[in-house]
């Protein structure tokens, strides 16, 4: 019987996955008893993909606000510090947040607008230009962006993020001094100590800060990159891709995760006989059309997967085989041509025209992206993904 099904894709309820848990074999404990009470089988290529939160938790890799304190305090000490471009977000930044204002003096909060850089927005662009301002040259002080905007609430959430941020930072006695710029050099007319707090472009704006007269440039993955008093650490990302976990304490990115993937890929090797894929997944990337909000608050879609995901997908678009190379034939000639087509597809279809509309992005970025559509970040209970087909093709 003819194949009528590709890619499927299951979330897996688990366990509630706590401190020194044994992941890899909650994982495939996970997918085998799935694979049987669902009636589907195991087989080459299929890909396994589970959520960085737990791997974290099992991992314990927590640490408080006073751990953040203690060492941001030990590399800026009492100087004016320039907290720049955070998130707007009380999960991703608030408590790191707290943290960094507890191991300060004063605190000079830059903010970009008219959104964050995961489309958090503080006021509508449309409303920037009815009120002339330009977002790539004005420097708003809290009074100036008041007087202009006056208090919006976020849409999803209800917070008046500058004044929920100004307040974690006054909480500790802390100075608190609130600017608005999309500049980096901005802040240095303020003070040359920097906390860069952007995810994805930090590289470029500590290079900015460094060469135009700052001093002591840090960003979040050099705080906690070493445990602290026993905290955890990530070498890697240090407070970057932290999540709350209570109001003084927050989870960090899980570390040495390339091990659990292997081991996970070579358990479910040993147990049925199969290769399957695997991949540690957070923050996927789409956005959200009424809110604007992207994902991607993590600094990687996956810290660690197995070698069957390197690369991007080498794909040809259907459509255009059948309105262009095959517009003459219908039915089953047509079905006949394009799978002859797909089976003797060059291995690398890059700049060629039968392969335009495919996405040009890494496999573990696409992936991550459909495992965390799948699990939600709510109470799904899902932070194993099972996917069958993924690299079947219409000729399979």
């Amino acid at each position: 019987m003819e194949r009528v099904v590709g890619t499927v894709v299951r979330g897996l309820r688990a366990p509630i996955i706590n401190n020194g848990d044994d992941i890899k074999e909650i994982v495939v404990n996970t997918v085998l008893n799935a694979s049987e009470i669902e009636g589907y089988s195991i087989s080459d290529k299929d890909i396994v993909t589970v959520t960085e939160s737990v791997v974290a938790r099992a991992q314990g890799n927590y640490a408080t606000i006073d751990h953040i304190a203690k060492d941001v305090n030990s590399k800026f000490g009492d100087e004016t510090i320039g907290v720049i471009f955070p998130i707007l977000s009380r999960n991703r930044f608030a408590i790191c947040l707290r943290g960094i204002a507890k191991g300060a003096k004063k605190i000079v909060l830059m903010l970009s607008y008219p959104s964050d850089e995961v489309g958090n927005h503080l006021v509508d662009m449309d409303i920037l230009d009815e009120k002339g301002i330009n977002p790539w040259t004005d420097v708003l002080t809290e009074a100036e962006f008041r007087k202009h905007f006056g208090y919006e609430k976020h849409v999803f959430t209800g917070i008046d993020y500058i004044d929920y941020y100004k307040s974690l930072i006054e909480e500790f006695g802390t100075q608190c001094e609130v600017i608005f710029s999309n500049n980096a050099k901005t802040i240095l007319n303020y003070t040359k100590n920097v906390l860069t707090c952007d995810i994805h472009t930090r590289f470029r704006t500590k290079k900015i800060l460094q060469t135009n007269g700052g001093n002591k440039i840090y960003s979040l993955d050099d705080i906690l990159t070493t445990s602290i008093d026993g905290s955890g650490y990530n070498e890697s990302y240090g407070l970057l891709g932290s999540n709350k976990a209570t109001e003084e304490s927050v989870k960090l990115f899980p570390r040495n995760c390339q091990p659990v993937v292997d081991g996970i890929q070579a358990m479910i090797k040993e147990k049925t006989g199969k290769t399957v894929e695997v991949m540690i997944y957070g923050d996927g990337a789409f956005k959200d059309p009424v809110g604007k909000i992207w994902e991607l608050a993590d600094p990687v879609v996956s810290p660690a997967y197995t070698e069957g995901l390197n690369g991007t997908p080498n794909e040809v678009k259907l459509k255009y085989l059948a309105d262009n190379n095959f517009s003459h034939l219908k039915g089953e000639e047509l079905k006949k041509a394009i799978s002859e087509y797909i089976i003797n597809k060059e291995s690398d279809l890059v700049g060629a025209m039968e392969s335009q509309g495919t996405t040009p992005r890494q496999l573990t970025d696409l992936i991550g992206s459909l495992s965390d559509l799948t699990s939600g970040s709510g109470d799904k209970g899902t932070p194993i993904i099972y996917i069958q087909g993924y690299f079947d093709n219409y000729t399979k």
